[in-house]
């Protein structure tokens, strides 16, 4: 073989070695990214701001690594330099979720006791953890590029080449996390595995240039084991004070956890824990919280309406059930469609809140996107409950016009629509807000505020209807009507509210709830009662 065909192979495998170091770094740069978002949101939440701030610094960082990568690649233009940068950038990322989970242990707690000032901190620090391995892997394409080009005249098309395929990896950095790991392995594995990824193929390449250069890096894996064994240990956030740990996992959606107090209460606590989301009790159905009072919304109708006129439920965040189940307790076995975005809440509810065939067999509980999967229905309810809202986790697209447009197509003739509203006890711009926005549909919209929350129960008539009408239904009461109903019916009727004026109507087009929440929760936290800040689905 001549020496320009050997020159020639020799770049050619070269070329490919880093073709593949281009498609690793890409691809760990984005599941580190998508890793991030996940990390970050079992505590904050996954509103717009967190993802503005995951996705905004997460560029920076990139663009500084680009710079310094051209820079480096220029002066040393050494293939060792590159593997170099490469592994502490794989060792770093693989410590980024051990490092940050005493951290995210502490900000859950702070997030929990609206700690304002060390939640804030918290967040500032997980995501300054980041700053150095994504900036790592930003030197990454203008080396490979550099390294890549022989001849100036082929300069171009070498470096889209390497973008090329560093995009690809990116692709699968995108959805591998969100669609496989995550789900299955968690976020903390999820980084150990991109970055054992990453570390794996840059080791290999390292030892064959100079294996006693590569040598002393095998420490690094050794030092990721040693801090995983030290900071693993125990749940991400403790159980409360005297109760039991039943349940703890990650879904493609949320950080799941149940608790059980000595009382033989569970409860469903999703990311921050901030919020009850579904209740359960072997003997018990009913706890004088919010999802009590959807029991009460069809009694708006004129009197004297009857519990045998409820023939078909619709719930729209479904949970764990406890909506569901209260409903078959107090008007008997009723078809209901509970509609859950995540099938693992789904299986958590079966499990261990009794939402299952044998409990209740009058519920079908579907998995996917409420407003989509209502279209699919041809159904007619006489309720449509929706338990969605809750501050920042509000979808945008279940609070417009179009949206309520499509569950009064669903409603039978008297049917009504409730749905858990989160206020404060001094700021009612989202219910007023969601309230004229359902009267842009409905003629009449209610409001009842639970006592002892944050939350207001707005409940919309398909028929004109008058708040009255709940007390003169009570007159009507017979021995056949279950007394918590009857109380509830009371007790809704006692907590009536006027509605708020607001110039605000939520369309298709212009919905912007989360910016309004923001603004709630940020002067809460300004007028120094941030001790006080609770937004339950209890």
């Amino acid at each position: 073989m001549s020496v320009a065909a050997t020159a020639s192979q020799t770049r050619c495998l070269r070329n490919r070695s880093l073709y593949l170091i281009a498609f690793a770094g890409g691809m760990t740069t984005l599941a580190i990214e998508l890793s991030a978002s996940r990390l970050l949101g079992n505590v904050f939440g996954n509103s717009n701001l967190v993802w503005a701030n995951v996705i905004g610094l997460m560029l920076l960082y990139l663009t500084v690594g680009y710079f310094l990568g051209g820079r480096l690649a220029d002066r040393f233009p050494r293939e060792d330099v590159l593997l170099r940068l490469i592994l502490w950038a794989a060792f770093l990322s693989g410590l980024i979720p051990l490092v940050a989970r005493p951290v995210i242990s502490r900000a859950a707690q702070a997030v929990f006791g609206a700690e304002a000032a060390l939640a804030l901190g918290s967040l500032i620090v997980i995501l300054i953890l980041f700053s150095v391995p994504v900036t790592l892997l930003g030197t990454v394409s203008p080396f490979v590029i550099r390294l890549a080009v022989t001849d100036v005249a082929a300069s171009g098309r070498a470096a889209g080449q390497v973008y090329a395929i560093s995009t690809l990896g990116s692709l699968l950095g995108t959805f591998l996390p969100v669609l496989v790991t995550i789900p299955r392995m968690g976020t903390t594995r999820t980084f150990l595995l991109f970055s054992g990824l990453l570390f794996a193929i840059a080791f290999a390449m390292l030892a064959r240039v100079n294996w006693r250069l590569a040598l002393p890096y095998l420490l690094m894996p050794l030092a990721i084991v040693l801090f995983f064994l030290t900071t693993m240990a125990g749940p991400l956030r403790p159980p409360a004070a005297g109760a039991s740990l039943k349940y703890e996992g990650e879904s493609a959606y949320n950080y799941i956890q149940v608790q059980e107090d000595a009382d033989g209460y569970r409860y469903l606590y999703l990311n921050e824990g901030q919020g009850v989301h579904s209740q359960w009790h072997e003997r018990e159905k009913f706890y004088g919280g919010t999802w009590d009072y959807f029991l009460a919304a069809p009694y708006f109708n004129e009197a004297p309406f009857q519990a045998d006129q409820v023939a078909s439920v619709l719930l729209i965040g479904l949970a764990a059930g406890t909506i569901a189940r209260q409903y078959t307790a107090v008007y008997g076995d009723i078809p209901i469609d509970g509609i859950e975005l995540d099938p693992d809440i789904v299986a958590v509810g079966a499990q261990l809140f009794d939402m299952n065939a044998e409990a209740m067999p009058n519920l079908r509980a579907q998995i996917g996107d409420g407003r989509y999967l209502l279209n699919q229905s041809d159904s007619l309810y006489s309720v449509i409950g929706i338990d969605a809202y809750r501050p920042p986790y509000i979808p945008w697209h279940l609070t417009t016009v179009e949206f309520f447009q499509e569950l009064r197509d669903r409603l039978d003739q008297q049917g009504v629509v409730a749905i858990n509203v989160g206020r404060t006890d001094t700021d009612r711009r989202l219910v007023d807000a969601l309230a004229n926005t359902m009267l842009a549909v409905f003629p009449s919209v209610h409001a009842i505020d639970v006592p002892r929350s944050f939350n207001t129960i707005l409940v919309a008539t398909k028929e004109p209807t008058a708040g009255a009408n709940l007390r003169a239904n009570l007159n009507f009461r017979s021995d056949a009507v279950n007394p918590v109903l009857y109380d509830m019916v009371a007790s809704a009727a006692g907590n009536l509210v006027p509605l708020g004026e607001s110039d605000l109507v939520f369309t298709d087009d212009r919905a912007p709830v989360e910016s309004l929440v923001d603004s709630i929760v940020l002067d809460f936290l300004l007028a120094g009662r941030a001790e006080e800040f609770r937004l339950h689905d209890e």
